[in-house]
């Protein structure tokens, strides 16, 4: 077994380092023969580590795959120290198959009872919003511009792996014949597979600005201010909008824009701009209870029946759900359930209700956010 430690360039003023990766937290990641824990097997596991404000990584090799177990010993007595795990999809395989692999040698192991950090899982959901092809760590890193000097996929790195053991094997004396030629000395290919490993590990940490989009859109923002706006629609008529500003906890790494409907939402650096498009007219309060109404359709609202039994008959009619409505004019926010009430809607099947804008609503920095939560949850 090989192993190899290497201090990191210092991140003690990095803000992502100092949020996400805590001294109790470890990042990690494993290289493999192959996707099933039941045919292959794990070469190396590599995990970073913060000591003393500096930040290790430390890469445990198996020359052999013998050497497995030694490995996994190394790594499970290291995790002892920590409570917390960071990894890229980690949750949907590493951690799967490490456990498989420790059920194997009947190694006992708590994985279970790890807090996990998948920055993979974490991000899932916002692709879209980052208007990106996938979610794979080099499509990530290539987002933010890390460069890097490695150019395999651990795919491609098996065939080397295994080439790389058959030579360990032969150098130690084994009668196992190699019949591939070997393309690579050992020494270039354990420098490939430990850079390949060294810079996933390293990926990772710089990838960690990438969690402020989740963390944005869990709530980690103040509302700074807010204003309406007036603006020309596509054809040609006047709209209005209200447009709330928001202060970011961590700032973007990089920018975005992204539609929803009638809402819009623009990030950059500390500050996202959130816009939605306000109904300006008159909307209807539909009553819950319409049997205790009449509908009038002369007036074209609906009064209780014991307003309206002083009606004439030929004036008034049963109410139904449709027709059970008294009605508003003014200036509307949507709203994607009843958040605030009253809620009125343009008719009674729709699924889109409003509520009035008001200077109690606007004044309201608590009533503010919560607005802003509620759309972010469209997106």
């Amino acid at each position: 077994m090989k192993t190899w430690q290497t201090e990191l360039t210092p991140f003690s003023d990095n803000p992502y380092v100092k949020t996400f990766f805590t001294p109790s937290s470890v990042f990690f990641d494993i290289e493999t023969t192959g996707f099933s824990a039941s045919h292959n097997q794990i070469y190396m596991i590599g995990y970073a580590y913060q000591r003393k404000s500096k930040i290790f990584i430390h890469q445990l090799f198996a020359e052999t795959p013998s050497e497995e177990p030694d490995i996994l010993a190394a790594f499970l007595d290291t995790l002892s120290s920590y409570d917390t795990l960071i990894s890229f999809h980690g949750t949907g395989f590493d951690v799967p198959f490490l456990k498989d692999r420790c059920a194997h040698y009947k190694m006992p192991e708590h994985f279970d009872s790890f807090r996990h950090l998948d920055i993979y899982k974490k991000l899932s959901k916002y692709k879209t919003i980052l208007n990106l092809p996938n979610l794979k760590q080099k499509t990530l890193e290539k987002f933010l511009g890390i460069a890097r000097e490695d150019l395999y996929s651990g795919r491609d790195l098996i065939s080397i792996y295994l080439e790389y053991a058959k030579l360990s094997l032969k150098n130690n004396g084994s009668n196992h014949k190699n019949d591939a030629a070997s393309f690579l000395s050992s020494e270039e290919a354990c420098a490939l597979l430990k850079l390949h490993n060294y810079e996933d590990i390293e990926g990772m940490i710089k990838l960690l600005p990438l969690l402020s989009y989740p963390r944005f859109f869990e709530g980690y923002f103040q509302v700074s201010s807010w204003e309406t706006h007036n603006w020309k629609t596509y054809e040609g008529t006047d709209g209005l909008e209200l447009i709330l500003s928001l202060e970011l906890e961590l700032p973007l790494p990089m920018p975005f824009t992204h539609p929803f409907g009638k809402l819009y939402v623009s990030g950059s650096c500390n500050q996202v701009k959130l816009r939605i498009e306000l109904f300006a007219g008159e909307l209807k309060y539909f009553y819950p209870n319409y049997k205790d109404y009449y509908y009038l359709p002369a007036e074209d609202v609906a009064v209780h029946k014991s307003v309206a039994a002083y009606v004439d008959k030929n004036y008034r009619t049963q109410a139904t759900a449709a027709t059970c409505y008294s009605k508003k004019s003014g200036c509307f926010l949507p709203q994607y359930q009843e958040l605030f009430s009253p809620a009125l809607k343009q008719n009674y099947q729709d699924k889109i209700s409003y509520f009035e804008q008001t200077e109690a609503f606007t004044s309201s920095k608590e009533h503010l956010k919560k607005y802003a939560l509620h759309l972010l949850e469209q997106f």
